[in-house]
């Protein structure tokens, strides 16, 4: 039997009593005292924008959904170019993910530009 058959199981079948459900109170609550989250925004405008910023200064992680700002005019523009500043500033990182999604980081955390599974 190999190393994978033994973590993932191999031919042994599995029962309900075999599993444990996870309450997600208790994961909440574990989490209170994490030093860093990751938020999910949706950027409309430059109010988003503003919120974005004091998350990332803050040391947090932003996933950013951009999909109202894909036409090119200078809102777009202007706003893109704050998030970077913003990512420069506090030497963090920046990328955008397909069409609809940034990536922006705080201090210390660099974004990979190449996916898990392809050879380096």
């Amino acid at each position: 039997m190999g190393i994978m058959s033994k973590i993932i199981g191999g031919d042994q079948t599995r029962t309900a009593e075999d599993y444990v459900e996870l309450d997600l109170d208790d994961v909440a609550a574990d989490s209170a005292g994490a030093s860093m989250q990751v938020h999910i925004a949706e950027v409309g405008g430059q109010a988003d924008a503003i919120d974005i910023k004091e998350a990332v200064y803050d040391g947090d992680i932003v996933i950013a959904d951009v999909t109202r700002l894909r036409t090119k005019d200078s809102t777009v523009e202007h706003i893109v170019d704050e998030l970077r500043q913003v990512a420069q500033e506090v030497d963090g990182d920046i990328v955008r993910k397909g069409d609809d999604q940034m990536i922006i980081t705080p201090t210390g955390i660099r974004i990979s530009r190449e996916k898990l599974g392809q050879s380096f």
